[in-house]
């Protein structure tokens, strides 16, 4: 009897610890989350499913057009995905004609499925905080990014993690750029 007590209690201790540790890294490490919605095309597609990486923002500051992941401020579990442009300290500005600048500089990208029809907020240009970033879907004309009011700029608390590879569908498997 004192042997099958003694396998039980070492069982539930292996099942705790397991747990414990797939709940620190889900929550400290990397976790899995998916597309909803056109946004990102032509980058990421409706029902991508991607790994978002939460160590590097810990000790690092995001990069201009890292992918990264954030809580919308309004929604239930609601997540976005999009593309950082600007970062702390800067001014984005976008002009009628669909350009971006940083600081009166011309930003030279090329995430951008087409010319920016609507400036948003950026119209006047955007002063960033020193925690906060600017961001936009790769979709420019169908994403409610930075240059919508109720999305804003985001503050680096709130960055989730940084999506850095697609893991479904298996054709496109793979790190994102």
């Amino acid at each position: 009897m004192n042997k099958v007590l003694k396998e039980i209690f070492s069982t539930i201790i292996y099942l705790g610890v397991v747990f414990l540790l797939t709940f620190l890294f889900i929550t400290f490490v990397m976790q899995r989350t998916e597309v909803s919605g056109s946004s990102m095309n032509p980058t990421l597609i409706d029902k991508d499913s991607l790994l978002i990486e939460k160590v590097s923002y810990r000790f690092g500051d995001a990069k201009r057009f890292d992918i990264i992941v954030f809580p919308y401020r309004y929604g239930n579990d609601e997540f976005f995905i999009k593309r950082v442009i600007g970062l702390p300290g800067e001014t984005v500005r976008i002009d009628t004609e669909g350009n971006i600048y940083i600081d009166e500089v011309k930003l030279d990208e090329h995430y951008g499925a087409e010319v920016i029809l609507d400036p948003g907020v950026a119209l006047e240009g955007v002063k960033l905080g020193p925690d906060e970033y600017f961001v936009m879907g790769d979709n420019r004309n169908h994403s409610m990014d930075s240059r919508d009011p109720s999305v804003g700029n985001i503050n680096k608390k709130d960055i989730l993690g940084h999506a850095f590879v697609r893991i479904y569908p298996f054709d496109t498997f793979g790190g994102i750029k």
